[in-house]
């Protein structure tokens, strides 16, 4: 594709998007020319092809969470603009939702980002994978998000040409709470930070952990990575010790709240080499000290959990920056117990490539990285995979996958199914047939 077809697409990407079109001063939400088109509601799920919301607009909530609420699922996502410019928060949090997981209405921008070079919400930072948990105690929604501040010469720069040319910077590794009153917003600042700072975890030897703190408390601590460590060099306590006294680094990650009402963070740390499990405080604004530190050197990203069957279930990926890698699958009996990695969870032969997409396998997650795992209302022990599919050069054309979770005994497994609704998971249907029957419509 030429630089002029690049150019094109990203734009019409940018208008069905509904950036820089004219505001709706009584709803909140961009509007254009778009927001009178009559679009035929879906009843399938078609994953890997552009979602359209009510509008006729691109949905733009990537690496998304959901929630469902009083009789409606909403999705909280990245809201991302054409070409590598996309890849910074510009614009902030999009919201939509929906009464049946295919047709979504857009409910507009929840947490916008500003134009206050001290504020965490300067346009230009990366704010990633939101997601939103409703507290029962105080009647509060909750967002947490990945946080990386700009940093170097230009980071108070609110110009795009400046912002595009700035080299990211992911050593913040924080993050960053918002509550609000109501589910779609506006919500607002709380607190950005890094992790239990002077805290230890309650399933690692604390001996251990306080000689290796002791040691390297006045050493040059930027020499310690996972890399170093598997040359014999530094252990995973002298990782953990790195971070110990200004807080542990928080990039992927998602939050998850249990049925009695205890919520997790759920994050890449210690460089991505090692998984975090943190309890939240009784409003879900802070964390309470209580961690573990799980599958250390496992380079585990993405964490997408459910609870099923009386487990608690993780997918996740490995670490290979934009490019997809097999998925995941992981199983605990409680979430700050002892993780068991189980495998790859993906079957089948995948996606055929077509004249417009190109194939995607088992080996690949279909092209895709785990973001959440949605629970369907009104069916037993039915759950919904959801993935990004991330396009860094266009960064607005990043793809959702939306794939049912099946079975193999106790190990949660996924296939690839270019057409699927949920009646997929009415266990009176024979979804060999069914699926067959679909895609021939």
């Amino acid at each position: 594709m030429n630089i002029k077809n690049i150019i094109s697409v990203s734009l019409v990407l940018l208008l069905l998007s509904g950036v820089g079109c004219t505001s709706n001063t009584n709803s909140g939400v961009l509007t254009d020319d778009l927001s009178n088109s009559k679009i035929a509601p879906y009843n399938a799920f078609h994953s890997g092809s552009i979602m359209l919301d009510n509008n006729g607009r691109h949905i733009n909530a990537h690496g998304a969470g959901f929630l469902y609420d009083n009789g409606r699922y909403y999705m909280f996502g990245e809201h991302k603009l054409g070409g590598k410019l996309g890849n910074r928060a510009l614009v902030g949090v999009h919201c939509y939702s929906s009464d049946d997981l295919y047709n979504w209405r857009d409910e507009g921008v929840v947490l916008k980002m500003n134009d206050n070079p001290e504020s965490p919400l300067f346009i230009g930072t990366i704010i990633e994978r939101p997601k939103v948990v409703f507290n029962k105690k105080t009647g509060k929604y909750v967002l947490w998000a990945h946080l990386e501040k700009r940093k170097g010469p230009t980071a108070k720069s609110s110009k795009l040409d400046v912002i595009l040319d700035e080299k990211p910077d992911y050593n913040t590794a924080g993050v960053i709470v918002a509550t609000a009153d109501k589910i779609t917003g506006p919500y607002n600042f709380v607190r950005s930070m890094r992790i239990n700072a002077g805290k230890y975890p309650i399933n690692c030897n604390l001996e251990n952990l306080k000689k290796a703190i002791a040691k390297y408390k006045d050493s040059d601590y930027s020499k310690i990575n996972g890399w170093t460590i598997k040359n014999g060099k530094y252990t995973t306590d002298d990782l953990f010790a790195k971070d110990f006294k200004n807080g542990q680094m928080s990039r992927d990650m998602t939050i998850f709240v249990d049925d009695n009402q205890i919520a997790y963070l759920i994050t890449a740390s210690e460089g991505n080499a090692t998984l975090h499990i943190h309890e939240l405080t009784d409003d879900y604004t802070n964390t309470t000290g209580k961690f573990t530190r799980n599958f250390m050197l496992g380079y585990h990203e993405a964490p997408a959990i459910f609870k099923a069957k009386g487990k608690y279930y993780m997918f996740s990926s490995h670490c290979t920056g934009w490019a997809p890698n097999p998925g995941r699958i992981s199983v605990a009996d409680s979430m700050l117990g002892e993780w068991k990695e189980l495998g790859n969870p993906c079957r089948g032969e995948g996606q055929k490539a077509t004249k417009f997409t190109q194939e995607a396998t088992a080996e690949t997650t279909f092209r895709s990285q785990s973001t959440y795992v949605i629970k369907v209302q009104g069916k037993k022990d039915a759950f919904i995979y959801v993935g990004d599919r991330w396009n860094p050069t266009d960064a607005i054309d990043g793809r959702y996958i939306f794939l049912p979770v099946e079975w193999e005994g106790d190990m949660p497994i996924i296939k690839w199914y270019d057409k699927w609704d949920l009646s997929f998971f009415d266990k009176k249907i024979n979804r060999t047939f069914y699926l067959s029957k679909s895609l021939r419509e």
